[in-house]
């Protein structure tokens, strides 16, 4: 497979990878740079208001297809893209049963974006304290 960022390989054991990452709690995900195709994935799913109001609804739990289009005002298969687009990228699964379908959130894909995320929030909280502190020391002695 190809390498990391720089073109270094992934070291064996390794568990971290270029976006920092834990992959001990990630290993379904795989090689770091299939991690971040699914989490470019995720991300631009949920650039869309209409695929973001599905998983909001989801968050509940799963609903058929009927259940998750009534709210919206648009043809059905203007819907069902929305939903492909989902279930491609790994954030909801469907299933179906007769002449239903059902569709369900997969939590383990949001929790990969939950994570990229709440360490960037990390990063930018302690950079913004170091930025406090310079600006107090500046303060005291002008």
């Amino acid at each position: 497979m190809g390498g990391v960022a720089g073109g270094e390989e992934a070291a064996a054991g390794s568990t971290e990878n270029y976006l920092g990452i834990d992959l001990s709690k990630l290993a379904c995900y795989g090689h770091p740079m299939a991690t971040a195709a699914r989490l470019d994935s995720s991300f631009q799913a949920l650039a869309n208001a209409t695929r973001r109001a599905i998983v909001e609804r989801l968050l509940l739990g799963p609903a058929t297809v009927s259940e998750l289009a009534a709210p919206f005002r648009m043809a059905l298969p203007s819907f069902l893209q929305h939903l492909d687009v989902l279930e491609s990228c790994g954030l909801v699964r469907s299933r179906k049963k007769g002449r239903v379908r059902t569709v369900r959130l997969v939590p383990a894909r949001l929790d990969l974006a939950a994570h990229w995320l709440d360490k960037q929030r990390a990063t930018w909280n302690s950079r913004l304290d170091r930025f406090d502190s310079y600006v107090t020391t500046l303060e005291k002695n002008p």
